[in-house]
């Protein structure tokens, strides 16, 4: 079946793409690591030794960087509705974070060594399937952001840290508003690996106040 013209752009922009060239070469599984980099390069957010949450992990290129920051003595838990092909040092649950039996493993798998210890730091670069019609993607977008949310309050410890990815628009505002009530520092970050033209924006928030 021929490809249309615009799906032949979008393959030819992607393997054009300075991002997903190096992402191949320096053997991450997606473009988007170069946004948490830069995240983490601003903030430092992501330290030896730090327990990390990472929702809606698949294809695992957060998950990836995040064990090179935590080092040997660190853990990262990641999660998603998809598979996730293995990754060394990265402990996987598959199954939706938001029913209560996911929650209590990824708790559990946080509390393997010691009793109530609770992640340092939960990140977020989930993005529902979209449909192409922003009155069902944008509500979708920030319903799975809420989400996040909700489970970063869940795990965090006090202090800790998080990042989701949200595109602006209906419901982004008071979103953000919502991350502010339970966190002291919150800033707005647009990495250079996010495409100009997109809507996304990464919330960065820190020092959580449990």
């Amino acid at each position: 079946m021929a490809r249309s013209k615009s799906s032949g752009h979008w393959l030819k922009e992607h393997f054009d793409d300075e991002y997903v060239k190096r992402s191949q070469k320096e053997g991450y599984r997606s473009r988007a690591v170069y946004k948490l980099q830069e995240i983490q390069q601003k903030d430092r957010l992501i330290r030896p030794n730090m327990q990390v949450v990472d929702l809606g992990a698949a294809p695992g290129g957060w998950s990836q960087y995040a064990v090179e920051l935590v080092g040997a003595n660190g853990r990262v838990v990641a999660s998603d509705i998809l598979a996730l092909d293995p990754l060394p040092f990265v402990e996987f649950i598959q199954g939706d974070f938001t029913e209560e039996s996911v929650l209590n493993e990824i708790l559990g798998v946080l509390n393997k060594d010691q009793a109530d210890a609770r992640a340092d730091v939960v990140i977020s670069d989930m993005a529902p399937n979209v449909t192409g019609v922003e009155t069902i993607d944008q509500p979708r977008s920030i319903y799975l952001c809420e989400l996040a949310l909700d489970m970063a309050r869940q795990v965090l410890k006090p202090g800790g840290s998080f990042v989701a990815k949200v595109f602006q628009g209906d419901g982004s505002d008071a979103f953000i508003r919502d991350v502010k009530s339970s966190f002291k520092r919150v800033k707005i970050r647009k990495p250079k690996a996010s495409r100009p033209r997109s809507r996304e924006v990464y919330v960065v928030a820190q020092d959580f106040v449990s």
